[in-house]
């Protein structure tokens, strides 16, 4: 994991235990970062296994950090 991808998933795991669900939006304005390096953050988190989306419930799951 990298540095930036480490900030992206504390962002989202800190709003998500406090009940928000972060939004693009907030994210750049967190990051510092565009909307394309936090997307490809996401998706590296999300093939490596460490987050995903559940479509159902609307929120964030957080699976095992390596």
């Amino acid at each position: 994991m990298t540095d930036f991808e480490r900030k992206v998933y504390r962002i989202i795991f800190n709003m998500t235990h406090f009940g928000k669900n972060p939004s693009i939006e907030q994210l750049k304005r967190k990051t510092g970062k565009d909307e394309q390096a936090i997307r490809v953050a996401v998706k590296s988190l999300m093939r490596q296994r460490i987050l995903k989306w559940d479509k159902k419930k609307e929120k964030w799951i957080f699976l095992t950090v390596r």
